[in-house]
């Protein structure tokens, strides 16, 4: 198989967790200390992905200061980004309580929250491209990482949009277009770097991770932390440990 195909298919690959998460909670009602217990530990398996599998290669592939300052930036970018969809209505795109707002308590806040979720998942998904051309094939590790995160984030946030009275169509229409756009981020980050320098690759690789720490700290452990409470950091290092020798095993 072509390389920018494997790219193209596990973008999709990964990106299509989603929807498997969004079916589970439109089908039936996951209690939320299920959520936010899922949601911890796919936080834990992104933290661990995260220093291994990313910012530790973009130092050795690049050097420490296009690492640091393409993490740096892509914190700045999704924070930037995630402050203004909060003022849209996608503040709580993540919760799986009713906080997330109907679209007629504010109006665009179904857009807003689309665009916050495909902002969310990008990231993950060029680096899943970005990783193809380091090694010639997908990294075990990253790929379980991106996947096993995604389901608690489609499962958390469809039930959020159930709750506000999001459709059928606006929900599945929502993640399975976050999906394609993964499977075309992830090929997108193999044809757009193929002939990069290895300095650019890693501040591109860095770009991604800073910008996937900042997602969790402002999305996802709040989400994990408002049920689960004390556990949820002892779930979150399962998680860590799990992707961790993940990575070990498949290296």
């Amino acid at each position: 198989m072509p390389m920018w195909l494997q790219a193209l298919m596990w973008g999709t690959v990964a990106g299509g967790a989603l929807v498997l998460g969004s079916g589970i909670a439109w089908l039936w009602k996951v209690p939320p200390k299920v959520v936010s217990t899922v949601m911890a530990f796919g936080a834990g398996v992104l933290i661990s992905a995260l220093a291994f599998e990313l910012v530790n290669e973009a130092v050795e592939g690049g050097g420490l200061l296009p690492t640091i300052g393409g993490f740096l930036l892509g914190a700045l970018i999704f924070v930037g980004s995630n402050a203004l969809l909060a003022r849209a209505g996608a503040k709580h795109r993540k919760r799986s309580d009713a906080r997330q707002p109907s679209e007629q308590e504010s109006p665009g806040s179904g857009t807003a929250i689309a665009v916050g979720a495909l902002i969310d998942g990008v990231p993950e998904s060029v680096v899943l491209g970005v990783g193809l051309l380091a090694s010639g094939t997908v990294s075990p590790a990253m790929l379980a990482a991106v996947f096993i995160s995604n389901v608690p984030e489609g499962l958390s946030s469809t039930a959020g949009m159930k709750k506000a009275g999001r459709s059928p169509a606006y929900v599945f229409g929502t993640w399975a277009g976050i999906a394609v756009f993964s499977g075309l981020a992830s090929l997108l980050g193999y044809t757009a770097l193929e002939k990069a320098p290895v300095a650019l690759i890693a501040f591109i690789t860095a770009i991604a991770a800073g910008g996937i720490l900042a997602m969790l700290a402002d999305t996802m452990i709040p989400e994990a932390f408002e049920e689960h409470h004390n556990l949820t950091g002892l779930t979150a290092a399962v998680g860590f440990l799990t992707a961790f020798t993940i990575h070990h095993v498949g290296g």
